[in-house]
């Protein structure tokens, strides 16, 4: 239960704080150029993280799964 409400909070903190940026800036990387919104752009770098993140917890075979 304590758990649900901390993830709600920081997923309440997280939308306030892309609300609050929504300017348009310009995002280089290596030979690409891209004008965005810096709110895109941080939802894009959340999901990348979580994603992320999910990946690691994955059990790679099924050895390992079966450990558990």
């Amino acid at each position: 239960m304590v758990r649900n409400i901390m993830f709600l909070v920081l997923i309440g903190v997280v939308l306030v704080f892309v609300a609050q940026n929504t300017q348009v800036v310009e995002v280089r990387f290596l030979f690409w150029t891209l004008s965005m919104s810096r709110a895109l752009i941080l939802l894009i770098t959340l999901a990348i993280g979580l994603v992320g993140g999910w990946l690691l917890t994955v059990p790679r075979n099924r050895k390992t799964f079966k450990a558990r």
